[in-house]
């Protein structure tokens, strides 16, 4: 073989290392298993159970990230963090890094495609006929009795938008608090109080512990109560917010609404 015959093949051979574009090997099953593991331990207190997101970070489903789609990408951010966030360092291993990406590819190829519908005509349902801004806040417009949605399209996949319409009792959102030292972290659930004097009060707890209670009532006033001063107080474990029955939002307005909720990605959108 003549030097410039060997020259052709080491440039353009599909094999060669110059090209950057050569697929990686595909994951197995085993290394799958071993992420999902990992996943669990590592990763699952911030990004839920399944890597559907939550409040405290985002859903890791969809494939598309704000800070990398590509497995160095995605590589750098677990073992490294992400600088501005709340992504921290984590202390383990370049194969365990690797074996989370691949059980997260593994979840993105059975991720839903995107709602197809209007995100304008879900925009006006939001803060019009489906009353949602009288309760959930998008960059800066709307109430805060349920939590704000600015970020809720990078947060949560569309399948628990969906769910979170037409069933909200099914799983109740985390509250995000500043500081959360435990492992059961607050939810947006409806809680029911009655004071020493017979006043009932709904909506839902701001802080509480074992002496102490801070309330915002469906006015969005906040109270603060000792317990000593109560006659009781009920988790109801069900959601403050109403379920949007086929009656109230047809399946097409579902879908404009949650086109709408899918774009809202916050200050990168």
């Amino acid at each position: 073989m003549n030097f410039a015959y060997f020259l052709f093949l080491s440039l353009f051979s599909p094999l060669s290392p110059q090209d950057k574009s050569a697929p990686a090997p595909a994951s197995n099953a085993q290394s799958i298993e071993s992420g999902k593991s990992n996943f669990r331990v590592n990763c699952s207190f911030c990004h839920g159970i399944d890597a559907n997101g939550g409040f405290r970070a985002p859903s890791l489903v969809s494939g598309h990230f704000s800070h990398g789609d590509s497995d160095d990408a995605m590589l750098s951010n677990i073992l490294h963090g992400i600088p501005g966030t709340a992504m921290p360092a984590n202390d383990i291993d370049e194969p365990t890094a690797r074996e989370i990406i691949a059980y997260l590819r593994s979840l993105q190829k059975t991720s839903q495609p995107s709602a197809s519908g209007n995100p304008e005509a879900g925009r006006k349902l939001f803060f019009g006929a489906a009353y949602c801004s009288q309760c959930h806040m998008v960059q800066g417009q709307g109430g805060r009795f349920g939590p704000d949605l600015s970020r809720v399209g990078a947060m949560r996949p569309r399948e628990y938008l969906i769910e979170s319409i037409r069933d909200p009792d099914a799983q109740l959102t985390e509250r995000f608090v500043a500081i959360d030292f435990g492992t059961n972290p607050p939810t947006y659930e409806l809680v029911t109080i009655i004071t020493g004097q017979g006043t009932v009060f709904s909506g839902v707890v701001l802080n509480e512990d074992s002496f102490s209670i801070q309330f915002m009532d469906n006015r969005e006033k906040i109270h603060s109560w000792l317990k000593s001063e109560l006659k009781s107080v009920v988790h109801e474990k069900r959601s403050p917010m109403p379920k949007y029955t086929k009656q109230q939002i047809s399946d097409e307005q579902l879908d404009d609404l949650v086109a709408f909720l899918t774009s809202l990605r916050g200050d990168r959108q």
